[in-house]
């Protein structure tokens, strides 16, 4: 039984559950969609995919440290309900968009809405002591992972109803959710850990700069960019790689992709406390890691479906990182900068989604073209490499040395 710290953690863990839901459920059908409507191949519609993919990303790499630093100013509740609300709205948007044009209207929208993750980060740093955070923080790839199960699996039964359908589910879910935080949430910021909101501080750099005076931050902050790079590899090319490969339908894309959402569970839900509290958030950093790009250098190769089981199960304990990073990263602020850390760690992970996506849907495509679709793959674990050895050097080395909060 999962204890929660604040009445207000799962009312914000249901906000991430609801965007994922929202992002799962549509993606059986987004292949199919982009076929239609661009009435192309699929190498066509995977490189569609990863452009869409990157105006989310982009609008949301610029929304993600002014939400941030409103909810520094404001509180979180506010700025979380303005995300479920717009979120609605751009899945009405797309339910009805009649090309391809409108489609990506739809991302941008939804990529400012999209910081969802930084306020709900903000709630659990508010109310959770800082020794306490790694296993907190978890609880939000725990809400990721079940949003996979529901949200692809509920996408492939409804793609019964039509390639529209999930988007208006999606539209639903997210207004339901508005309406429920505007009732039973409370207000986790208190009113003497508020400041000003200034824009200079709005963005990336800004949203850093408390990290970069207390030193020794770098080299998390660049292994977890390069993880985030790699982890892309799953929302970006899944569905199109599980076409070219083995010839997947919607409904097949839907239950793989649950699958990994109900392993998530299991290991964010259950796991990372326990392993966190047995070896430290650094070493448990470096096992993520080491799990999810062994996981993503082995799909490269994969001949049949079923070997595609136990490297999610593998795969799933890359599900440690990122708590075990964002515990670390949270004891280096105060409590009046937390909503500014967790903005920019949304905008990084938006320069992540922009970049990602480009890159690993180019590779798939180029794959395709030349008789490899693993490549996607390939490159995802090269990164997810090249992220432990950075942080193996410059962290794990450093075990010893204590992480001080600054002012």
């Amino acid at each position: 039984m999962i204890r929660f710290e604040h009445r207000a953690i799962p009312i914000a863990l249901a906000a991430v559950l609801i965007d994922t839901i929202g992002f799962g459920i549509i993606a059986p059908v987004t292949p199919r969609l982009l076929l239609t409507l661009g009435d192309g191949d699929i190498e066509h519609a995977t490189r569609a995919g990863g452009w869409m993919l990157v105006v989310f990303a982009a609008t949301q790499f610029l929304a993600g440290p002014v939400l941030g630093n409103l909810s520094d100013r404001y509180g979180r509740r506010p700025v979380l309900i303005a995300s479920m609300l717009s979120f609605g709205i751009d899945y009405a948007l797309m339910a009805w968009a009649p090309t391809l044009a409108w489609l990506f209207l739809g991302r941008a929208i939804a990529g400012v809405a999209g910081a969802v993750y930084g306020p709900a980060g903000s709630v659990i740093a508010d109310v959770t002591p800082p020794e306490r955070r790694g296993p907190a923080f978890a609880l939000i790839g725990a809400a990721f992972g079940l949003g996979f199960i529901v949200g692809p699996a509920l996408g492939g039964l409804m793609s019964y109803g039509g390639l529209r359908a999930p988007f208006i589910a999606a539209a639903v879910l997210a207004l339901a959710n508005a309406a429920a935080m505007f009732l039973l949430m409370p207000e986790t910021l208190a009113t003497e850990h508020r400041r000003p909101f200034r824009l200079r501080d709005a963005h990336i750099v800004g949203a850093f700069a408390p990290l970069f005076r207390a030193g020794r931050a770098a080299p998390l902050l660049l292994g977890a960019f390069l993880w985030q790079l790699a982890h892309m590899v799953y929302p970006a090319t899944w569905g199109f790689w599980a076409t070219a490969r083995f010839g997947f339908d919607a409904r097949a894309i839907g239950w793989s992709l649950a699958l990994v959402g109900v392993l998530s569970v299991v290991v964010q839900g259950g796991l990372v406390g326990r392993i966190i509290a047995a070896i430290g958030e650094r070493r448990t950093l470096i096992v993520g890691l080491m799990c999810g790009a062994t996981s993503f250098l082995a799909s490269a190769f994969v001949t049949a479906p079923w070997q595609i089981v136990p490297l999610f199960v593998v795969g799933a304990f890359a599900g440690l990182a990122m708590p075990a990073i964002q515990g670390l990263l949270s004891r280096m602020v105060d409590a009046s900068h937390q909503g500014q850390l967790q903005g920019g760690m949304g905008s990084m992970g938006s320069v992540a989604a922009i970049v990602g996506p480009l890159m690993l849907t180019q590779a798939l495509a180029t794959g395709i073209d030349r008789g490899f679709p693993g490549a996607a793959f390939l490159v995802a674990g090269l990164l997810g490499l090249a992220a432990a050895g950075i942080i193996w050097w410059k962290v794990l080395g450093r075990v010893a040395a204590p992480v001080a909060p600054i002012a």
